[in-house]
């Protein structure tokens, strides 16, 4: 709650804790809060610091809280007023980058980004500053930036910003990768699935594009193009939108006749897994998955795979 002032929810626990109460020690915060004696009196002096609490005149082991609307306000405030300036800032460098912009030549539309470090955090300012859409390639290879770092794109998604993603079919070999596209399906992100893809790719609406790349030979290392608006830049949109016109759907809509694991089990085999792969996706064993794909077949009234899925198609299974 105080996070705009620099506090996390521990110091928003124990001003509230002191607030609900005349006074209080460190050992009554302590056990109100529900944390260690040593860790609430460290939370005590830091608030006190900042003037939301104060000592007790009488008794100066213990605390009372001070007015929020007296604590409060100078510090949300002077926060309002570096929050200004930091505008007033972004707005003169915006303009400094425009015009800088303008005088590029062909040759300035790219920039060269260099080491593992550089591109994460490329890819993670590209997210953080978009508005309205994000727009990915994925290779099957070992991911630059795993799903558990990429806080950034939780906070998009969060924010209301739109996720379009392609992947290759290598990636649904992934441990709890379905689980993973059904959780951020939720949040808005459609992945979509293609054989094989030639690059990565992020586009952060139709501002900036970053394509990471990996150099070849003995001193391997990786690196990025990023691409300002430029024809280029209207060129590597095209391209995602080429993939993303051919690319399959990952997760069906949840309108067909059959329930969640048939459905599953229907959309990865069109996608051409393993039956392994799709096991170990869906958590069940390979007997099992056989044994519903014969059940299904069975239902659908026919001999081969190729024609459950075809039958799926036109019953409006997936």
């Amino acid at each position: 709650m105080l996070e705009a002032l620099g506090l996390d929810d521990a110091h928003t626990a124990v001003y509230r804790s002191v607030l609900a109460v005349p006074s209080a020690s460190a050992k009554e915060v302590s056990a109100s809060v529900g944390m260690p004696v040593g860790r609430a009196r460290t939370m005590i002096g830091e608030l006190e610091r900042l003037g939301l609490l104060a000592r007790q005149a009488s008794q100066p082991d213990r605390v009372v809280a001070s007015p929020p609307a007296i604590a409060l306000k100078p510090l949300l405030l002077e926060r309002e007023r570096g929050l200004t300036r930091a505008h007033e800032a972004l707005i003169e460098f915006s303009e400094l980058y425009r015009e800088a912009a303008d005088q590029r030549n062909a040759a300035d539309v790219v920039d060269v980004i260099l080491g593992t470090d550089a591109v994460r955090q490329r890819i993670g300012q590209l997210q953080a500053a978009a508005n309205r859409e994000v727009r990915v390639l994925v290779l099957s290879q070992v991911a630059i930036i795993s799903g558990a770092e990429n806080v950034e794109e939780d906070r998009a998604l969060e924010r209301g910003v739109r996720y379009r993603v392609v992947v290759e079919g290598g990636v649904l070999e992934r441990p709890g990768f379905l689980d993973v596209a059904r959780s951020v399906g939720a949040l808005g992100e459609e992945i979509r699935v293609l054989p094989t893809l030639p690059t990565r790719m992020f586009i952060a609406d139709d501002a900036m594009a970053l394509l990471p790349m990996r150099s070849h030979g003995e001193n391997s290392s990786l690196g990025a193009l990023l691409v300002h608006p430029s024809g280029l830049l209207d060129l590597v949109m095209a391209i995602f939108e080429e993939y993303w016109k051919t690319a399959t759907r990952l997760l069906p809509d949840d309108n067909g006749a059959q329930d969640g694991v048939d459905r599953d089990v229907l959309k990865l085999l069109l996608l051409g897994l393993t039956d392994a792969t799709i096991a170990a996706q869906l958590r069940i064993s390979v007997r099992t998955l056989q044994r519903r794909v014969a059940e299904l077949m069975e239902l659908a009234a026919v001999t081969t795979r190729i024609q459950l899925g075809a039958e799926a198609v036109r019953r409006g299974w997936i």
